[in-house]
């Protein structure tokens, strides 16, 4: 009799410690229901994660933690049939609390037997919103990882391609400019040399938006107004819409002036512009709207310009949203676009401290919105220049023979004397022994010493001396305009004769 007496009370204890503990448990809601899914038990944990108190919900459905979606499929139910079916049931998913607030659960029921039969379920809830939200946040951070390693791919890919080209262009430019001063009056041969210059400039376009959208653009990044740009430039937006489509403007007047360079801008402005009209078969609105935006999401963190470009077009279809920055991509029919419009304005707004966001929703249009920092300095004036004939010595640093030919004809015509050295060392030794009144170098270039250090070098040895760069891309030169001046390739004659007037003299 003792002997029982003994294992009873032990057997209470037990019982007794193993629901103190699992009622003692803050983390897991831990609970008993019977078959039907009605809560028998209640801990806690139950409390704290779900709000109940045992007085409000013991004797209640468990279904009442699902959302109405979930009640109104089945799923509670569903998930006691395979507990009851596979001697387990586990998920994850949204539940909700007594204040009508969502969490993200780990869920795990067990069916519990006695003597073969059914006597209830145990259920197991875990708030896991945090680990969820970390888990999407890293998922994030790795697709905008390999988006950015895609670009950065692709970008040195156009970038290099486009750097040659540019020389190519350079000669052709250069060449025809020579052509066309010796020319007769036979109009067969002018309409061919007016193509060739129509081509030129064409294929000038493209490389440059290739350039732009590698990020290896030289630009001359200034402070911009953006309401007088616009007014600079309505002319050509107005030709890019066309007739069947209204050009509308949603400039807050307390907008922020914009560090950019101009020219980028304006290029990136028409060529959203253009794809907003051909979204747009039928016609619509499209809407230039520019507000102040204060970010702090690393590594846009500080003041900002939004400049949106809403259409009322076709809409994007989800699964090409991610491509319409790629190079090349494009959905219009063969001959209609090159697949570089979107692709500049990609690389023209992070090169300039930005980025560019793009919504769309189908049937109801899309909206490109380009974030550009503030322009911390006076917004500057255009200045016209005049043409500008000098005389002199031009010491020309070129090393593909080719481009350094045209550049020796085109200095001519502007009254220079020029001596030509293939590298930054030849042009050192040559200064130093023969003077000259400025240099002409290009940036890139084989060697120990690139146009840039060159004219760094230079500086210190010949504080005096004017400088001059060339380049058709150039990563080091992002950020030392205001250090040296650089002229892009292909350049014109007129273009080579502002620079050089320009020039400290």
């Amino acid at each position: 009799m003792t002997e029982k007496f003994s294992q009873q009370r032990d057997l209470f204890e037990s019982e007794r410690s193993f629901r103190l503990l699992v009622e003692g448990v803050a983390d897991y809601a831990l609970y008993m229901l019977d078959p039907k899914g009605i809560i028998t038990s209640w801990n806690i944990g139950g409390e704290r994660i779900k709000g109940y108190s045992p007085e409000e919900i013991l004797g209640q459905h468990f279904s009442r933690f699902y959302t109405e979606t979930d009640r109104a499929n089945g799923r509670p139910a569903r998930a006691l049939g395979i507990a009851r079916e596979k001697g387990r049931y586990e998920e994850e998913g949204w539940r909700v609390r007594k204040d009508g607030t969502f969490f993200w659960a780990s869920v795990v029921i067990d069916p519990i037997y006695e003597n073969g039969a059914l006597i209830g379920f145990a259920k197991i809830t875990r708030d896991v919103t945090e680990r969820r939200n970390a888990q999407l946040k890293l998922e994030a951070m790795q697709k905008q990882l390999a988006e950015s390693q895609k670009f950065d791919a692709l970008g040195q890919l156009t970038g290099g391609v486009a750097h040659d080209f540019n020389n190519l262009l350079m000669i052709i430019s250069g060449s025809l400019h020579i052509l066309k001063r010796s020319a007769t009056d036979d109009p067969k041969l002018e309409r061919a040399m007016s193509a060739i210059e129509t081509a030129t400039k064409r294929g000038a376009a493209l490389t440059n938006q290739l350039l732009t959208f590698a990020r290896r653009q030289s630009v001359n990044p200034q402070a911009i107004d953006f309401a007088e740009r616009i007014a600079a430039i309505r002319e050509v937006l107005d030709a890019g819409v066309g007739s069947s489509v209204r050009l509308a403007f949603d400039i807050r007047s307390d907008t922020w002036p914009i560090k950019a360079d101009v020219s980028e801008l304006e290029t990136a402005l028409l060529n959203l512009v253009i794809n907003a009209r051909d979204a747009m078969p039928d016609g619509g609105t499209v809407t230039i709207g520019a507000r102040n935006v204060v970010l702090n999401e690393p590594p846009l963190a500080g003041d900002f310009v939004a400049i949106d470009v809403t259409d009322t077009g076709l809409g994007i279809p989800s699964d090409v949203l991610d491509k319409v920055f790629e190079p090349f991509f494009t959905t219009k029919p063969i001959g209609k676009g090159t697949g570089l419009g979107l692709s500049q304005v990609h690389g023209f707004a992070h090169q300039a401290g930005g980025t560019v966001r793009v919504a769309s929703e189908l049937g109801k249009g899309t909206t490109f919105t380009i974030i550009l920092p503030r322009g911390t300095d006076a917004p500057s004036r255009e200045t016209s220049g005049t043409p500008f004939r000098g005389s002199g010595t031009v010491l020309l640093v070129e090393d593909n023979p080719d481009v350094a030919l045209v550049s020796i004809g085109l200095l001519e015509q502007l009254g220079y004397q020029v001596r030509r050295v293939a590298d930054a060392e030849a042009a050192l030794r040559e200064i130093e022994s023969n003077g000259v009144d400025f240099v002409f170098s290009d940036i890139v270039m084989p060697g120990k010493m690139d146009g840039l250090s060159l004219a760094h070098r230079l500086r210190q040895i010949r504080p005096g001396l004017p400088i001059l760069l060339a380049t058709g891309y150039s990563e080091v030169a992002a950020g030392v305009r205001g250090d040296f001046p650089i002229l892009r390739k292909p350049y014109e004659i007129h273009e080579l004769s502002e620079a050089i007037a320009k020039l400290p003299r």
